[in-house]
């Protein structure tokens, strides 16, 4: 055989083995038993993970070529591309507790501080941020899509400086160096292995964007600034929501660390990102970001999130935009702070006049345009449901024919694609403006878009009246009216439709979601590389834009808890939930009941304890701490093996022993969750309450007992000597109900109230199952 041929024969094998490693192989997560002996035999931690790869591989590959992270802080074990062949080999080699595969997790995609009453005089809103000096001295990490620094909200004027235990750097990288970190923003780090890999084995190209911390998509810059940016004087949406715009503790430091990208954030990132927050000495985490609900022992952010709470971090993660679904709850860890979304009083109408008189009330921040002023002629409206053109009532690119829509007012029907998307097609089309409209899934849900042109959103109710008219009517003309930004006007909070309720699916001892916060049209700071409406298309700039979701929820939490632990360096994780949870609010701005949509008062498994109120959470008066050994035994109490545990919290406990030791274990949380199985008619809780107030400290309970239980505590009082001084009550639920009883749910509170100062209010939301 010729020489050349025989090269280019082997050659050409080569690179086929090449590309069927290269489609066969996925990226896991590698978890190791941490007090393995075996670790002393080798130089560093990385050497020790790559020797299981070296007796693992089956090819000639160098092992470094397959290991992408090595974990040290967050979970001892590495990320690698491994075959299912050699999975199944490692998984019995000694010391290798558990692999999981990589998992691609989504994004839960200036007024808000006012709403919570921070700065409000009259609400003691000056006093909680002078109490926690804007937050001044903590740190927020913030995972997300990376960081625009050049925003006005991550000017670092007034900040102090940098804390000197901060271990963090700032990673250079396309259009991003040392000299983009300064004060406000001081550490940015990438994280794109995980990412990098997936995007190649799933055949897509990776779409070009910053390989730096810089972000492309607007999410982080969002997310950063609404929990810890600067001040920012006349901050608007091309004159919407005009004000000053700040974050929740505008004197905070924020760290950003980038692990979402176009296609999606890969646990592999998000673990090596926590792994390193942890070295970095972050004081809070948030991650607006998740996916769906799976056990804690396959989730790398609950197993990231408990080493970093037992490191005294306080980790804050977005409940997911699945609502309103039950049990559509995401990030249901105990050890984590779960946030789902609220609204605000802050409105931006933009009212559709038709023809025959009738107004219906839609929104929009598009910037009232000349062309469609009050006084101008009306439009011809269509909607195109039967036209051949399959997609025309969604406003699907290519299905709108330009002869039919040019100059006229569009409607579109929400669904398939993005809501600014829509106002593209239209536009593309010649159509000179757009109705969106809500469909049954969305009911009444108001987020709003800053449009390429003139549109507005109605909900389902005002949905069904236009159609109603399109119907009866052959003239169909109408026009669009903007009014602007309108604050106070509506009640609020309710829960947002997107929201996601619990109860919790995989831990439903435990009331999830913890609280809720503003997530719908959130004005925050956004990058100069994109338009507020995120399209291409859009060459429009600016400093901020609108976002919905509880992505928007999550960091107001954020920064809420940099104020506490600013203001009380020395409290764990679990007090400052307990804090942001028994001081939530249950009642809308009007003293009336928070709701979910216009018809339903909310419960608990949609807002949790309530809307969080950083003006009473700053001094809660009593709190229920937990340490983390008690979660390990919460975890006994779930039925959780011993190496499920392991690889939760690097601890090799016997649960037989520590039940036994434990027995009628209940986790000291600020919600109580009773579930009553067949043939269970009594529970009992043991709680234990910690007085961070004043000395000799009396408080009484107050019981608004579910219906069909009897609801008993003792003692009814607690008299508190001493600051810091802890004591317990036990509460017994006994039901009273029968199969006759249709609903399989209750709800109740259980409160605390000071005798001298009605301040200090310390609620409970109790949730209560009967399972069949």
């Amino acid at each position: 055989m010729d020489s050349s041929i025989f090269l280019f024969f082997t050659f050409t094998l080569s690179l086929l083995i090449t590309l069927i490693n290269a489609q066969t192989l996925r990226t896991y997560i590698v978890h190791l038993h941490p007090n393995s002996k075996t670790t002393s035999l080798f130089p560093s931690p990385r050497q020790w993970h790559l020797s299981f790869l070296t007796q693992t591989l089956l090819d000639e590959q160098p092992p470094s070529s397959r290991l992408l992270y090595s974990y040290t802080s967050a979970v001892e074990g590495f990320a690698a591309q491994l075959s299912e062949s050699e999975v199944q080999y490692l998984r019995k080699l000694p010391d290798v507790i558990a692999i999981s595969p990589d998992r691609r997790l989504e994004i839960h995609t200036t007024y808000s501080y006012k709403f919570l009453g921070l700065g409000v005089a009259r609400q003691g809103g000056d006093m909680a941020w002078y109490k926690s000096r804007f937050g001044s001295g903590a740190i927020i990490g913030v995972l997300d899509t990376g960081i625009w620094p050049e925003s006005p909200s991550f000017d670092d004027r007034n900040m102090p400086p940098v804390p000197e235990r901060w271990r963090g750097v700032c990673q250079q990288g396309e259009y991003f160096n040392s000299s983009n970190c300064n004060r406000k923003l001081i550490g940015a780090r990438y994280f794109t292995k995980g990412h990098s890999v997936a995007s190649m084995s799933s055949g897509v190209g990776i779409i070009p964007e910053y390989m730096s911390p810089r972000d492309a998509h607007g999410h982080g810059t969002h997310t950063a600034s609404t929990a810890g940016g600067n001040s920012v004087k006349m901050a608007s949406v091309l004159g919407n929501g005009a004000g000053l715009a700040q974050g929740m503790a505008p004197g905070a430091h924020i760290a950003v660390y980038k692990v979402c990208w176009i296609n999606g954030c890969y646990s592999s990132d998000i673990l090596a990102a926590m792994d390193v927050a942890i070295r970095d000495r972050v004081d809070i985490l948030s991650l607006s970001l998740g996916g769906f609900p799976i056990p804690f022992f396959d989730d790398s952010i609950a197993t990231g999130s408990f080493r970093a709470m037992e490191h005294g971090i306080s980790v804050i993660c977005s409940a997911g935009n699945n609502g309103p679904l039950q049990s559509s709850v995401s990030n249901e860890a105990p050890w984590i702070s779960t946030i789902g979304a609220s609204t605000l009083d802050r409105r931006f109408p933009a009212f559709i006049r038709m023809r025959n008189g009738k107004i219906l009330y839609g929104e929009s921040m598009y910037p009232g345009n000349h062309l469609l002023r009050k006084e101008t002629n009306e439009l011809e409206l269509v909607y195109l449901t039967s036209d051949g053109n399959e997609g025309s009532e969604f406003c699907l690119e290519g299905s709108l024919p330009r002869e039919k829509v040019r100059g006229k007012i569009v409607v579109c029907d929400r669904g398939v694609n993005g809501r600014a998307e829509k106002g593209q097609v239209v536009k593309d089309a010649g159509g000179a403006a757009m109705i969106l409209a809500n469909t049954e899934i969305n009911l009444e849900e108001d987020s709003v878009d800053v449009h390429v042109l003139p549109a507005t959103l109605i909900g389902f109710s005002e949905s069904i009246r236009l159609k109603r008219y399109i119907n009866s009517t052959r003239l169909l003309k109408a026009r669009i009216e903007f009014g602007g930004t309108v604050i106070g006007k509506s009640r609020a909070p309710g829960v947002a439709q997107f929201s996601a309720r619990g109860p919790s699916l995989t831990n439903p001892s435990i009331l999830k979601p913890d609280v809720i916060a503003p997530g719908v049209n959130i004005i925050a700071a956004w990058p100069q590389n994109l338009g507020p409406s995120s399209l291409p298309e859009d060459t429009r700039r600016v400093n901020f834009s609108v976002m919905s979701g509880t992505s928007m929820s999550c960091p107001h939490v954020s920064g809420i808890t940099a104020l506490i632990k600013s203001a009380h360096p020395n409290w764990t994780p679990a007090a400052i939930k307990s804090a942001i949870m028994t001081t939530a609010d249950i009642t809308d701005h009007t003293g009336k009941p928070i709701m979910a949509g216009s018809n339903k008062m909310a419960g608990v498994l949609e807002m949790g304890a309530g809307q969080v109120n950083p003006v009473r959470a700053i001094n809660p008066g009593l709190i229920y701490d937990i340490k983390p050994d008690d979660y390990v035994t919460h975890l006994c109490t779930l039925g959780y093996s011993t190496s499920e545990i392991l690889t939760v919290t690097r601890k090799n406990v016997s649960c037989r022993e520590l039940l036994e030791t434990n027995k009628g274990f209940s986790l000291n949380y600020p919600s109580i969750s009773v579930i009553f199985s067949r043939g269970k008619a009594i529970k009992m809780f043991e709680k234990i309450l910690t007085n961070i107030g004043s000395p000799n400290s009396i408080y009484s309970v107050e019981v608004m007992a579910p219906e069909g239980v009897i609801v008993r505590v003792m003692p009814k009082r607690l008299v508190f000597r001493h600051v810091n001084q802890s004591l317990k009550y036990k509460v017994w639920f006994i039901t009273r109900k029968t199969r006759k009883i249709e609903s399989s749910f209750g709800q109740g509170y259980l409160t605390w109230v000071h005798s001298e100062n009605r301040f200090y209010r310390v609620r409970s939301p109790i949730s209560v199952t009967w399972r069949k």
